[in-house]
């Protein structure tokens, strides 16, 4: 994908909260299907590896425990962040060229307690963007914006002991901060776990665009997996959660 990251517009959707369309992420493309229905491409798809095996969190495949129990530590860590390879995804470093502002963009918080590390790769890539085609379109009024299909951020750490506790944390402070800048948050949380791997999901609003977030944590990483809505629908979690799987089975690295 290009690099060319010029500014194409400025769209304000609501009180000091603004939409920056940039590089891949500008332009006004058709109407966006959901994730499911997007198109294969050969590459890892939403719950697989680029194998074609289940995925199972945190880069590793096999099959997941049928209890949907955490396994034991494999002793796995990582040292780089890579953009991953999606089936039916165009995925890039950074924020898509859409940023709400306001700190209304999902953060990973409440992880003070464990050591952070930055990788040996200079190409770490802690923000990463995915689109579908045909790409997402917010609209507000007489205003549109092309939006990801979802924005993912993520930490790598030296140890996390306890990927289920860790993800709550994570969850409960991260929903906090973001709930006092604007976020509206909708439902009951899910988790599921798989493997290595803990995701935990939940419905929100914001700027009055219906959003699905997911945060996710194993023994080497966290992350959040921020979907924004297609059609002017949510994301469904049952959807959100195996896209999330995919993300991070594609994007850390050892």
């Amino acid at each position: 994908m290009s690099r060319f990251r010029a500014v194409v517009a400025s769209v304000v959707l609501a009180s000091s909260v603004a939409v920056t369309l940039t590089g891949c992420g500008s332009g006004e493309p058709s109407e966006a299907k959901a994730p499911a229905e997007r198109p294969s491409a050969g590459k890892a798809s939403a719950g697989q590896t680029s194998g074609g095996s289940t995925t199972t969190g945190g880069g590793e495949a096999g099959t997941s425990p049928a209890d949907g129990k955490l396994a034991a530590d494999p002793g796995t860590r990582y040292t780089a962040i890579a953009v991953p390879e999606l089936e039916g995804l165009v995925c890039d470093e950074g924020d898509g060229g859409f940023h709400y502002g306001s700190g209304l963009d999902m953060s990973v918080t409440g992880d003070d307690d464990l050591k952070e590390i930055e990788g040996d790769s200079q190409d770490i890539a802690d923000e990463v963007s995915c689109f579908g085609s045909p790409r997402n379109v917010l609209r507000k009024g007489t205003m549109s914006a092309s939006a990801p299909m979802f924005t993912a951020r993520t930490n790598l750490y030296a140890n996390v002991p306890d990927p289920t506790a860790a993800l709550n944390k994570i969850f409960d402070a991260s929903v906090d901060q973001a709930t006092g800048y604007g976020r509206n948050f909708t439902g009951e949380p899910r988790t599921v776990t798989s493997g290595t791997l803990v995701v935990k999901c939940r419905q929100n609003v914001t700027d009055t665009f219906p959003m699905t977030t997911c945060f996710w944590a194993n023994y080497g990483a966290a992350g959040v997996v921020d979907f924004f809505p297609a059609d002017t629908q949510y994301i469904p979690i049952d959807s959100a959660v195996p896209w999330t799987q995919a993300f991070v089975a594609g994007a850390l690295r050892k």
